[in-house]
């Protein structure tokens, strides 16, 4: 009984900090910023597939003219530097392979690798002090943040639509505890999970 109660005012208590810190804001805040892109893609693939051309007929096109080693190693870089692609295109490429679930589990495990470099990154920055005066300056809304939030901040990055190479960087230029950004970052394994299934049902 004593536990339960030491447990619940635990949660109580990181409850009120998130509150108080504004991390639940932050999260609201970056679901609407990243809502309006994410219909604008969705409508604008669904424009094309029922107008223009058949999405799935136009992948398998583009399977055709480029290796999947290409395509996967595009999608690589783009997870390491910043996320500057988004990841449901590759997810709905992956729906006209031969191979749809095997090859979604390589974009998943890339992802995850892609965090993991933009983790390694951020901390090489440190040994370079004219960088990482740069990236302090220019990333510092983002290393505040990981530094009152810590692993939540990472989790988020992973699941939801929000920078996950971002938050992977911050938190390698702030050295947190490399194992605990390890376990974190699964969860964006089970980003590509939920997606997938939504983008297969759709096209």
């Amino acid at each position: 009984m004593q536990k339960d109660r030491i447990k619940k005012n635990k949660w109580k208590q990181l409850h009120l900090y998130y509150t108080y810190t504004g991390f639940y804001k932050f999260i609201l805040d970056g679901l609407k910023s990243a809502f309006l892109p994410t219909v604008i893609i969705v409508g604008a693939l669904l424009y094309v597939h029922y107008n223009v051309i058949n999405i799935n007929v136009a992948l398998v096109n583009f399977t055709q003219n480029y290796s999947d080693f290409a395509i996967f190693s595009v999608f690589f870089a783009s997870e390491s530097i910043l996320g500057l692609i988004p990841p449901d295109i590759f997810i709905a490429w992956t729906k006209n392979t031969d191979h749809p679930i095997l090859f979604l589990s390589i974009l998943a495990l890339l992802s995850y690798l892609g965090g993991v470099v933009s983790y390694l990154s951020g901390k090489a920055m440190l040994l370079i002090p004219s960088v990482n005066k740069f990236m302090f300056t220019k990333m510092s809304k983002h290393i505040t943040n990981m530094r009152k939030w810590g692993g939540f901040l990472i989790a988020v990055g992973a699941l939801l639509p929000l920078p996950f190479a971002m938050a992977a960087m911050a938190a390698g230029m702030i050295k947190f505890n490399f194992k605990n950004f390890l376990l974190f970052a699964l969860l964006r394994l089970l980003r590509f999970i939920i997606y997938g299934f939504a983008i297969y049902q759709m096209l």
